[in-house]
């Protein structure tokens, strides 16, 4: 499914709050017409703001429909901000959260002065000097197996911040004045991408050594990693499974 995290409090589902879950549970559960509550699996949370292009959820439903059926019924009934854009029927042995082997994340930097009104939900912004060369000489500290307690938010419950990354790639977007980053990772922390994102910022303004991440690995220390990037800028691209 691919979704507008702007009006959604994120993923998740909670109590006086507009989620993704909440809206796409309330369309099933009124088209499976049923007193049992069907719940919605999702691949992972995004937080409020964060926005989706191939989020991956599943569910069990209680009647037989064809996968284009469920495709048609549920886009029909879901707001403008949030789209099925494929629908299989999987095994039992299958789940969206713990058969998935790999996520991608993308997030986009606006390069421009001033805060562009048509941007500002769908990208950060960044108005200070950038040496993108910088940049690209750190994202090969970014990738492999480490430790990333530096790079993870106060409010998390997981305890192993242990995490790898296949993949950290950043590239410029010169027709729209953007910079794009990558991660493809077998899993990420609680705001992990955009702590990443802001200190990748921060080398690229010179704020930082080039090679910093090595330091904040070894020390595991969030309070030196210091900034956040905004929730605006951040998409889940691609979730993977065998």
């Amino acid at each position: 499914m691919a979704y507008d995290g702007t009006n959604f409090a994120g993923f998740q589902i909670q109590p006086n709050q507009r989620t993704v879950q909440g809206v796409l549970e309330k369309a099933i559960n009124k088209m499976s017409k049923l007193d049992e509550y069907i719940t919605v699996h999702g691949s992972g949370r995004t937080d409020a703001g964060v926005h989706a292009l191939a989020q991956v959820a599943h569910f069990d439903f209680p009647h037989e429909i064809s996968a284009e059926g469920m495709l048609r019924g549920l886009n029909s009934m879901l707001p403008l901000d949030c789209e099925i854009t494929a629908c299989e029927i999987v095994p039992d042995s299958f789940h969206s959260r713990f058969t998935t082997h790999g996520k991608r994340y993308m997030y986009r930097v606006s390069r421009g002065r001033y805060t562009n009104p048509f941007k500002r939900f769908y990208t950060g912004h960044y108005k200070y000097p950038l040496d993108i060369d910088r940049i690209k000489e750190a994202m090969p500290d970014v990738e492999g197996t480490h430790d990333f307690s530096s790079f993870v938010a106060s409010g998390s419950q997981v305890k192993d911040h242990v995490r790898t990354i296949y993949e950290a790639t950043v590239r410029e977007d010169k027709a729209n004045d953007e910079i794009i980053f990558e991660f493809y990772g077998n899993g990420f922390l609680y705001n992990q991408v955009r702590i990443m994102v802001a200190t990748l910022l921060e080398i690229g303004n010179g704020r930082r050594d080039v090679h910093d991440f090595l330091r904040l690995y070894e020390v595991k220390d969030r309070s030196q990693a210091r900034e956040t990037a905004p929730a605006s800028g951040l998409y889940l691209k691609e979730v993977y499974y065998d």
